[in-house]
């Protein structure tokens, strides 16, 4: 695995692997992305009687989602992020990367020197494609607010080429969160989330793979249609 310096990106960004960005924003070794439109931001809710909040649980293995709000940050202004605070953000580049090819999003240090902290889940997978990268971002400063803005540059993503990836396990097939034009929470599939110890409920996922096997697929990126095609070969088993 190598990573991508600064003439390599240059070519990345002509192939359409990264759309909606320009050359100011190359770096020596990565490129710069800035806020995108659209902000969720955690719901709170107050109790009726004590009028202090009222906790709201989330099932990790279930995979699901906690309770937001949508703000955008051209319609509704700036957003003001709040000591403590957590909201799910958007990059405004759309990613397109082929399966020889990965990338890593990173705060950028002037970031950081506010207190702006980004969770560790910025990894992006080969093949991972048609989507804007969801950013997970929290004030850790305890007496600061923190304004984010349309268009500011919220940090950089550095790529990684490697060996290209089968095309049946490339995350263009695998991946829940392709084709996202706009921020996303956490999305369940079906097909793959297994809740180990229920006997009950991993028959049923044994059940859904039976009915919905994984078709035999090929997956190809065309630079000069900025595309990539995901094409499968017909199941005859499968329901319609």
């Amino acid at each position: 695995m190598s990573l991508i310096s600064y003439k390599g990106l240059l070519s990345l960004l002509d192939a359409g692997v990264m759309v909606h960005s320009d050359l100011d924003n190359v770096n020596s070794a990565s490129i710069d992305i800035r806020l995108g439109e659209f902000i969720l931001t955690e719901h709170v809710e107050l109790s009726d009687v004590t009028r202090a909040l009222s906790l709201k649980r989330v099932v990790l293995r279930n995979k699901e989602a906690i309770a937001t709000r949508k703000h955008s940050l051209i319609k509704d202004g700036p957003f003001i992020l709040y000591p403590g605070e957590f909201c799910l953000a958007q990059s405004h580049e759309i990613f397109n990367l082929p399966n020889s090819l990965s990338a890593e999003y990173k705060l950028k240090s002037s970031m950081a020197r506010i207190g702006l902290e980004h969770l560790n889940a910025g990894w992006c997978d080969a093949g991972w494609h048609g989507s804007v990268l969801t950013l997970e971002l929290v004030n850790l400063c305890r007496g600061h607010e923190i304004v984010l803005q349309h268009m500011d540059h919220i940090g950089q993503v550095v790529f990684f080429r490697h060996e290209e990836v089968p095309a049946d396990r490339s995350y263009a097939v695998r991946g829940r969160y392709n084709n996202d034009k706009t921020v996303q929470g956490v999305k369940l599939d079906p097909t793959r989330s297994i809740h180990f110890g229920d006997e009950e409920e991993e028959h049923m996922a044994e059940e859904v793979a039976r009915k919905y096997p994984e078709p035999a697929v090929t997956v190809t990126f065309e630079p000069a249609r900025n595309v990539l095609i995901v094409s499968a070969d017909d199941d005859p088993e499968a329901p319609e």
